[in-house]
């Protein structure tokens, strides 16, 4: 976690409060679901997310506080801790304002598998479609990615030792693959005639060009496994699959191998992922897959206002308020079973947002209301976060520009001017047309330098090393296209 603070690594906690706590004599014995639970303040997150996200200091607070609890309720006696539940909200707000960033930011910041869903693509139980169930599913098979590479770095020196191990064998000759046949077993008249010493010292030396990279660019045949695929069923995709069928049909589907003649070194890349599937312990990845998912996970919801029905709709879109209550009780908590387990949803968080022009969080179901009781409005973006927008975060879009034309070895030098005007006229676009938000800022960046990065390879080559960006340059390549509404409306 850098600064701000490394994860809890341990399994049990005994928590000693200091002796004026009213619970001095509590002693804990809640087990952490996962070895990474985070252990940042709402001053550390809120800092972190200020690298990133410029303003919106309401909706970063919230989101602090409901990750926070969550290291809280692992602090809590069992008992009290099932009582806790996590501080799901709605987030107000038009589009481009950073609802979704301060998800995605937040999720990335406390290491949490975190999905982002639409609300308008699931649709009621018994209409084809999505089911909302499958955000739960699709969930925990990020978890699994999340464990997995966890895992795969706890034995990645095993897993190459033993690669490479294997690919001094197939240099030797001493062995091939995994036989298929029958026939190509290999007998006692193909072994190698030479001693176990010999042969081992023979092996060193190999081992050590080996290593040094001295047969990277030589071929060589391997034989390869092949990942069985879920067919497909009627024509729907594997999330409208019943997962226990679904796991059975992958068990009963045999593992093909097939020779693929490829080099040394993309051999090792092949030999290293098998190695590393070996020494994985699948049954504990999905158990933490699980709990990582039941305690950390992170669903966000968007677009929840188009499946809220006003009063002048009411009878226009059924399918909305079944939608409504298909998401209550996985919201409220419920078990999903999916094909590697059953997830308990109680303690996930989820994030809803949307602009609500047409509606009001009122409009929604009172019961699934109840569930988000936290409500953040987050404010329009003016000119001056704008400004800011181009400038501060890490990775600005003015920073993406430089590093891009950098690549070509032209050295782009942007003005303060010229950040003042692509701030102005993003505000006067999202004012005159439809306010997109700091989405605004992308398409005005990208054609401010349209010419430029199509013609910047013939200009280093010309010896044009560098240009400033100003506030002439800016204006002149988007001020006819706002001087023509129906044209900006076009490009911008």
């Amino acid at each position: 976690m850098g600064e701000y603070g490394d994860p809890a690594r341990i399994e049990q906690v005994s928590v000693i409060f200091p002796t004026s706590s009213p619970l001095l004599k509590l002693e804990t014995r809640f087990k952490l679901p996962f070895d990474a639970m985070s252990d940042l303040t709402p001053t550390q997150i809120v800092a972190a997310l200020d690298r990133h996200i410029v303003g919106q200091h309401s909706a970063k607070r919230a989101v602090a506080v409901a990750v926070r609890n969550r290291w809280r309720r692992q602090q809590l006696e069992k008992r009290l801790a099932r009582e806790v539940v996590p501080r799901n909200m709605v987030m107000i707000g038009p589009t481009g304002v950073g609802k979704t960033e301060i998800a995605r930011r937040l999720a990335r910041l406390v290491e949490a598998p975190f999905i982002k869903v639409e609300a308008t693509k699931f649709t009621e139980v018994g209409y084809v479609g999505r089911d909302v169930e499958s955000m739960i599913r699709d969930l925990l098979e990020l978890a699994i990615k999340m464990v997995r590479s966890e895992q795969a770095e706890e034995v990645a020196e095993k897993a190459d030792d033993a690669a490479r191990n294997r690919m001094v064998s197939l240099l030797l000759g001493e062995m091939t693959e995994e036989p298929t046949s029958e026939r190509e077993q290999p007998s006692e008249d193909d072994s190698v005639k030479t001693t176990d010493e010999t042969g081992d010292r023979v092996r060193a030396r190999m081992r050590i060009k080996l290593d040094e990279g001295f047969f990277d660019e030589r071929e060589i045949e391997i034989q390869v496994r092949e990942k069985p695929t879920m067919p497909m069923i009627g024509g729907g995709g594997t999330d409208q699959i019943d997962p226990g069928l679904g796991s059975m049909i992958e068990n009963l589907m045999p593992e093909k191998r097939h020779r693929r003649r490829t080099t040394v070194a993309r051999a090792l890349e092949i030999l290293r992922e098998e190695e590393t599937e070996k020494l994985i312990d699948h049954d504990r990845l999905g158990e933490r897959a699980i709990e990582r998912t039941e305690e950390a996970g992170i669903v966000f919801i968007d677009e929840i206002d188009k499946i809220a029905v006003s009063e002048q709709g009411r009878n226009a879109d059924v399918s909305r308020q079944g939608v409504q209550r298909d998401l209550l009780p996985i919201v409220e908590g419920c078990s999903v079973t999916t094909r590697h387990g059953v997830v308990n949803t109680d303690n996930i968080l989820f994030i809803a947002a949307g602009a609500f022009h047409g509606s009001k969080v009122s409009d929604l179901m009172p019961e699934l209301q109840g569930r988000f009781p936290i409500r953040v409005e987050l404010d329009s973006l003016d000119r001056d976060d704008f400004r800011r927008i181009l400038e501060e975060p890490d990775g600005s879009l003015t920073e993406q520009q430089v590093a891009l034309m950098n690549a070509e070895g032209l050295d782009v030098v942007f003005e303060p001017s010229s950040i003042d005007a692509m701030a102005d006229l993003a505000a006067e676009a999202n004012e005159r047309l439809e306010n997109i938000g700091a989405r605004r800022l992308m398409t005005i960046i990208e054609k401010v330098f349209e010419e430029i990065a199509f013609d910047a390879p013939e200009m280093v080559e010309r010896g044009e090393r560098s240009i400033r960006i100003d506030d002439a340059f800016v204006r002149m390549r988007l001020e006819t296209v706002l001087a023509d509404e129906d044209l900006s409306r076009f490009v911008l």
